[in-house]
């Protein structure tokens, strides 16, 4: 099943973002080789400088999904605000 995490940043937390972002990424390789993580990118507010992330990864059920959520090097550091983990449904443009 997919989930998606609709993650908001902190206020005035970009400099928190920048610095974990290295060990962000490679959590997300990781996650990405895998075969777990399916799509990620971040959210971008009016002058282009992320905000949040969403990420949609393949998980059991919303218990394994909430892990993989908290497991995120950005979460970990204390960037996010809110986490929302919603469970998805991939419709259109679903790659093969």
């Amino acid at each position: 099943m997919l989930f998606a995490f609709l993650c908001t940043d902190k206020p005035g937390h970009l400099n928190v973002r920048m610095e974990t972002r290295p060990t962000h990424l490679e959590h997300l390789n990781k996650l990405n080789a895998e075969g777990t993580l399916k799509f990620a990118g971040p959210f971008l507010d009016d002058d282009g400088k992320p905000n949040g992330s969403l990420v949609v990864v393949e998980a059991a059920d919303m218990a394994a999904a909430r892990l993989i959520a908290e497991a995120d090097p950005y979460y970990l550091a204390g960037l996010f605000e809110k986490v929302e983990v919603k469970a998805w449904n991939w419709v259109f443009n679903k790659p093969e």
